[in-house]
């Protein structure tokens, strides 16, 4: 895995404190980032109100990394206080934050949330929870957290995916790996552009896992659009039995391919890493919670592009395992 550097997009000051003072306001205006119809209504009026220069810095990735990360977001380590044990107790912890990443995702599209999840908020806290460690969650620690398309057993989901980073004394690193940095045969691309599987719910959606209404749907695991190839990925949760050899192999290759390519980002407070979850997987390392205040603890955000091409037709016809995204801005 390599520690090459992601790239960077530079706020600047002048920015950061009109970021700052937006979320501020709003906090006082509501007194909570608890998601509202009141809250969001005001979160867009605002975020409509920026300048071009923080336009300029949240404009679609630019890269075949597929990734950027925004720097220069003011944190102060002993203000935002202990990390949280869990998302449940999180509450309003941080809460300007969570309406700052909110604002960034309104900048770059329409923010989603997700009924069965983190209570319906709208930015949720990844923070290692006791009991979890061993999950493909986000709240898991010490094992290593595949890499994966975020939500990718739903049709709904992310364009982009933000990871904000509040605490990372330890320097744990977000792994991340685009389709448009491997190199894969005719042959297997051939393969995988083949509905042959499901991508089953993961063990955030415990509805969703009992879902029995319909048959888990097969979906590509490569998709091909214009400007290149897209994928959707979750080898934790894409039942492999279910494939002939042939297919097997090539989704192994896939596997080893992403691997090869696979860069580490270790986040400082007050950087947002920005992923495109339609060229890029994410993982995280394995460390050692402490559970005493000083682990590592993200925000995370997730955003729809509205009338981005980058998907299958066919997945306008998935059930969703009952799951249903909440839009902030629906039109």
């Amino acid at each position: 895995m390599s520690t090459a550097a992601a790239p960077v997009r530079q706020l600047d000051a002048q920015t950061v404190a009109e970021l700052r003072r937006a979320a501020e306001g709003l906090l006082a205006e509501f007194g909570t980032s608890a998601t509202s119809p009141e809250l969001l209504a005001r979160v867009r009026q605002t975020a409509d109100g920026f300048g071009e220069t923080l336009r300029h810095h949240c404009r679609p990735v630019d890269t075949s990394d597929g990734l950027f990360v925004l720097r220069g977001l003011d944190l102060d380590d002993e203000a935002i206080g202990p990390t949280p044990t869990s998302w449940a107790t999180a509450g309003d912890s941080g809460a300007v934050y969570d309406i700052m990443l909110l604002l960034l995702a309104t900048v770059m599209g329409n923010p989603i949330a997700w009924e069965g999840q983190q209570d319906g908020r709208f930015v949720h806290n990844i923070v290692p929870s006791p009991g979890h460690e061993t999950e493909q969650t986000g709240a898991s620690s010490t094992v290593l957290l595949s890499p994966h398309t975020e939500d990718a057993f739903h049709p709904g989901r992310a364009h982009l995916l933000m990871l904000g980073c509040m605490r990372n004394h330890d320097n744990i690193a977000t792994t991340a790996a685009s389709i448009r940095n491997t190199r894969l045969a005719d042959a297997d691309i051939d393969l995988l552009t083949q509905p042959v599987l499901p991508i089953l719910p993961d063990d955030a959606y415990e509805a969703a896992q009992g879902f029995t209404d319909e048959a888990p749907p097969a979906v590509p695991a490569l998709f091909a659009t214009e400007d290149g190839m897209t994928l959707r990925y979750d080898p934790a949760y894409t039942p492999l039995d279910g494939a002939d050899e042939a297919y097997r192999s090539a989704y192994g290759r896939l596997s080893d391919e992403l691997a090869r390519v696979s860069v580490a980002v270790s986040l400082s407070p007050g950087e947002v890493l920005v992923v495109d979850n339609d060229l890029v997987v994410h993982g995280r390392v394995p460390f050692q919670a402490r559970y005493d205040g000083s682990d590592r603890w993200l925000k995370r955000a997730s955003v729809r592009v509205p009338g981005r091409p980058t998907r299958p037709a066919a997945e306008a016809a998935e059930h969703g395992y009952g799951q249903a995204a909440l839009e902030a801005h629906a039109s």
